[in-house]
């Protein structure tokens, strides 16, 4: 029996009944409250030679079967019934017209019985299965684009849903997974919007009291100018409020992003002991963009997480498909907002020194905020600075200062006001130097 007390009934026509027991105990599927009628061709028939001669395939096979499926209709009254697949009776009719009179009324028959009927069918190019599309209430199509999986609703009677591609898995014991593409628009929560501070005044004061609940923040750099450290202080900030963050790992190991913020006095241990931090480590080559959209709703709406960071876009990018990465974020953010949740978009620029650009692959309109750290040389020493580009919801400090992570944490200086060139791909020199500079030219 299934958990409704039903006895389904699995019409075969391909795969034995043993096969299909087989492959669903592999998967961990229990199929013992299932019946099966198994019309699979037997061995005999390859190994005994039968053939045909005087009478067509279908006036030989179309009777027996009927009357076996009759039968066990009729005795065992399923209230579901799952037939695989209805494409094998199209050689049992003579022409198209005898198909598609024979499957009107085996529908009906099971229709008028009270059954629920469900379908495979094989379509291709070179054989469509448009009258079966026509006799059918709904329409799953089931796809495999590029090793992945999808699933799309095609017709579905008396009833809406959602049109287009959704990302699907088989996991063993799971059974099937689908992941619903994500539609912003229908989701949303009343909250509070505030500042929310980094916990280093420096920082807060570039920022005018800090980021705003509810809105996206790009923290953009090159490698190692420390994006993620800043980050995790914002994240570190909440959990002293009380507050859960999660950040999604697609570029480094979850114990080595511990293991580095634990050196710069960033607890994230005690924080993640505590259940204000969840750190997920995500292999973008085995996560589908739609499959990474439901465990952050869940983290979202289960777990009540208030700040998500994503770390970082480029390894994010790697699980969407060609020139998709822009409509992605821009649903997923806009869902993040809607929900009154803080979304931190780490990004990586490609130049260490060189010409400034916020980001490049023009994502810079999703952020509501944009801070970016940057890598100039001083007196022949490597410094890092750190500024505001962008702030929808107040205005902000126009002036870069200079950003040093140490053993103790992330330390912020005052305004390099003393300093010019820092944004282009010049050595920054001091103000004075610079008009010496500019006076020898002339």
């Amino acid at each position: 029996m299934t958990r409704t007390g039903e006895r389904p009934l699995y019409i075969t026509l391909g795969e034995s009944e043993a096969q299909i027991r087989r492959n669903g105990s592999l998967m961990g599927f229990d199929l013992d409250g299932i019946e099966f009628l198994d019309l699979s061709p037997r061995p005999e028939f390859f190994t005994q030679f039968q053939t045909y001669d005087i009478f067509s395939a279908a006036e030989v096979e179309r009777d027996p079967i009927a009357q076996l499926i009759i039968e066990r209709i009729e005795t065992l009254q399923p209230r579901r019934v799952f037939v695989d697949s209805m494409t094998q009776f199209r050689y049992l009719a003579s022409d198209g017209f005898q198909f598609r009179k024979q499957v009107l009324s085996f529908l009906r028959f099971l229709q008028e019985r009270g059954a629920t009927v469900l379908f495979v069918s094989e379509t291709s190019a070179e054989f469509p299965d448009n009258d079966l599309q026509f006799m059918s209430d709904g329409i799953f199509n089931f796809d495999l684009r590029g090793g992945e999986r999808f699933v799309s609703v095609q017709k579905f009677r008396g009833s809406d849903f959602y049109k287009g591609l959704h990302a699907m898995k088989v996991k063993a014991n799971c059974g099937i997974e689908v992941y619903p593409r994500l539609v912003s628009g229908n989701y949303g929560q009343d909250f509070v919007s505030e500042s929310i501070p980094s916990g280093i005044p420096e920082v807060d004061e570039l920022l005018h009291g800090g980021i705003e609940r509810g809105t996206v923040t790009i923290l953009t750099g090159p490698s190692g100018v420390g994006k993620t450290t800043l980050a995790a202080q914002f994240m570190k900030e909440a959990a002293g409020r009380g507050e859960r963050s999660v950040v999604y790992l697609f570029d480094e190991a979850e114990e080595t992003f511990l293991n580095r913020c634990e050196s710069i006095n960033i607890p994230v241990r005690a924080m993640k002991n505590r259940g204000t931090l969840s750190v997920v480590s995500i292999e973008p080559l085995m996560v589908s963009p739609d499959e990474f959209t439901e465990i952050v709703r869940r983290e979202v709406e289960h777990f009540s997480a208030k700040i998500v960071t994503i770390d970082s876009i480029s390894g994010y990018r790697l699980s969407i498909p060609t020139g998709d990465l822009v409509r992605r974020l821009h649903v997923l953010c806009q869902y993040l907002r809607n929900m009154g949740i803080t979304a931190i978009l780490v990004n990586e620029t490609e130049t260490i020194t060189g010409d400034f650009r916020a980001t490049e692959i023009g994502i810079s309109y999703i952020a509501d905020n944009i801070i970016f750290l940057r890598y100039f040389e001083f007196k022949n020493e490597i410094r890092k600075a750190i500024g505001v580009l962008k702030k929808r919801m107040s205005d902000f400090e126009k002036t870069l200062r200079e950003f040093q992570i140490t053993r103790y944490g992330i330390k912020v200086g005052l305004p390099l006001r003393h300093l010019k060139g820092l944004l282009s791909a010049a050595i920054p020199k001091k103000k004075s130097e610079r008009r010496k500079s500019e006076t020898r030219d002339l």
